[in-house]
This record gives structure tokens, sequence and C-alpha cells, in this order.
């Protein structure tokens, strides 16, 4: 990585926000906490338009729950005066959380995106500052099925379709997979093959606890899926889903990466069964396919063992350098792992911090 690159790292926890910078991802400066007495489920940076503005989805006890942003990598941070995400009143609802900040492709400036509890999904077009409640989703004929995970009723997942800006998929807990060809106007669930072992069919159209899923680099009708029980890819936009968990130690957990160039290559994160939900045997390790999950390898160099804390979705992000891509988690016991090496060695970033409930890395040339 040349000098005039700086990788910054945003951390939220159950209780503030820490920004790490890194010139060369291995030694790093920890600054924080900001919002300290703050749960910061969600954060996002998005460096597109030639900016770095840095997001933090806070839940403010006193004064709700609200979407701020900084521009100047945290040294001040700016609010919407009514609050950036709120729903409308017509809508008789409170926002309890927003779990989930996607900008989205660099061909579409001001477009970010919010998934939020109860379930929603909310759209700015204005680079965050206001967001839009989506009808199509809020107000779809399944929304007295759906029901609530063990963390709550949420969309935690918005994948953009890189190629055609009318798609768009979101997966909730607990509703599963949905998909809009229409910029969002109407939604369909797409769960063919993903297995709900909870209900007694386990095949439903929907009601799937998918817990995470994301897009590969190489075709945007390709996606991946880490399930409540179950690892899951599907080559035609979510018509079908396949298991992958095949070489995997368990095939439940929240973490699922693609990799920002290379088609094929995505991470996870398994965890033993949804009572335990810890590392396999206290063995924290990341688990990489470069072949869209035919065949896993574990990396596990620098990684502490035993360690019994889980990695939650939103905890876990891949950075966007030119070079080699840099992987990077944190766990449930307050420490945070960065890999420079697209996963091969690990390094700690910070030890003993609150829960960590959200990472998100990105490269800020001459930051």
């Amino acid at each position: 990585m040349g000098n005039d690159q700086n990788t910054v790292l945003a951390i939220g926890t159950k209780k503030g926000l820490w920004l790490a910078q890194s010139r060369n991802r291995q030694d790093w400066t920890l600054t924080g906490p900001h919002f300290t007495t703050l749960e910061v489920p969600s954060v996002a940076i998005d460096t597109r338009g030639g900016r770095t503005r840095i997001f933090a989805g806070v839940n403010d006890w006193h004064w709700g729950p609200t979407v701020v942003h900084s521009d100047d990598l945290g040294a001040t941070w700016s609010e919407t005066e009514k609050g950036a995400v709120k729903f409308p009143e017509d809508t008789d609802t409170a926002l309890a959380r927003v779990w989930h900040i996607r900008p989205d492709t660099a061909d579409r400036p001001g477009v970010v995106w919010a998934g939020c509890e109860p379930i929603s999904v909310f759209k700015s077009t204005d680079d965050g500052e206001n967001f839009e409640l989506n009808r199509g989703l809020w107000d779809h004929p399944h929304r007295s099925e759906w029901g609530a995970g063990f963390g709550g009723a949420a969309v935690h997942s918005i994948v953009p379709n890189a190629a055609d800006s009318n798609v768009v998929h979101a997966a909730m807990s607990t509703g599963g997979v949905y998909r809009s060809t229409d910029g969002g106007a109407s939604w369909e669930p797409r769960n063919k093959g993903i297995k709900a072992d909870f209900f007694p069919e386990p095949w439903p159209e929907f009601g799937q606890c998918v817990h995470h899923i994301t897009a590969d680099a190489g075709d945007p009708d390709r996606l991946y899926a880490q399930n409540h029980g179950g690892v899951y890819r599907t080559d035609n936009s979510g018509d079908e889903w396949t298991s992958i968990a095949q070489g995997l130690p368990a095939d439940f957990g929240f973490v699922f990466l693609a990799h920002p160039r290379t088609p094929g290559t995505v991470w996870t994160i398994p965890l033993k069964g949804a009572e335990e939900r810890n590392p396999v045997g206290g063995r924290l390790s990341a688990y990489r396919s470069t072949d869209a999950g035919e065949h896993w390898e574990e990396q596990h160099d620098g990684l502490p063992e035993p360690d019994y804390n889980a990695v939650l979705r939103d905890a876990a992000a891949v950075d966007d350098n030119p070079g080699s891509v840099g992987v990077y988690f944190g766990t449930r016991g307050g420490e945070v792992f960065a890999s420079p090496d697209e996963g091969a060695h690990f390094n700690t970033v910070a030890q003993r911090l609150p829960d960590v409930l959200s990472v998100r890395a990105a490269v800020v040339v001459g930051g």
C-alpha cells in the first residue's frame, strides 16, 4: 500500500463508536469513543465522488434512533434536524433501530439505503441527509406474517444490483429474501431452496430466518446467503438457492463477505448451532472460498484460541484496496481483527471494546 493510502475502519459497539486508521493495515491508531453511551448497530463509509463520509446509525435512548454522518473522519458529526430516518405519521410506527446502512454503487451518486427495525427499507437520494420509507415493502401483504429473529424484526441486508438499478434484494429476520425488479415499487419472496427447519413445513415460500446476503463481484445475479442453519448460493438472482455448506465445520453463522473485484471469492465465519452461537471448539476462524462455495479453506493465522465469542452479521467487512483486499471483523468480546492479505494472516486492531456490532473499512487516498 502506498503512503498516500490510508485505511479507515469504523467500529460500532454496544456503547460507542471507534475509528481506526492505518497506512499498512498492520499498525493501527484507534480514536474514540464517539457517542460514548449510545449503541451503534450500523456504520458505513461512503467514498464516492472523492469525499469520505462516515455514517453511523445510533440509538439514543432519550431522543430515539437516527443516522449521523461525518465528512472529516470523525472530527465533527452532523445530524438532519428532524431526523434522517423516520416513519411517516400515517404509519403510526416509530423507528426502533437502524440495522444496516448501504451506499449504492459509484454510478448512482447520492443513493444510500437503510435497513431498519421494524422490518422496513428506507432510501436516500441526497447522500444520506434524508431517507424515505419504501412503501412497496412496508405495505406488502406478507407483513402480518413476518416475525422477529432473536435480535428483533428487521431488514438487515440490502443488495442493490450493480448492473440494473431497478433490481434490489433485501433480507429480513424473519421473512427471508425479497426481490424488487421495479426499483422498489413491488417485492416478491425469493427463498426457493432455503430451509426453515423451525417450521413443520421446512420449505415455505417465505418466513425463513436468513441472517445475511451479499452479491458476487463478477455476476450481480449470483448471491450468497448465510441462513439460520444453512449456507447457500443462487446463480439466478434468487429464483433458486443451492447449499454450499459442505466443507464448513458448521452451517450456522451471521457473516458473509464477497471480494469487491474477484468473482467467486467469498468469506464466512461459522458458528456452532443456533443454541450455542460460538466458534466450533472455541476455534475462531474465517473460511474462504475461491470457487463460489464449492470448496472452503480455513483462515486462522493470527487469531486467538480459544475464543468463544460470536461475530455478528454487520460486524465484518472487506476493504477496497487496489492490491490485496483487507478482511476485518469484530467479536462480541470486544476484539477487532484485520487481515491485509485477504485472510491469510490476521492482526489485532483493538481489544476489550464493548460488544462489537458493526464494522466497515475503506481506503482513503491522501487521508
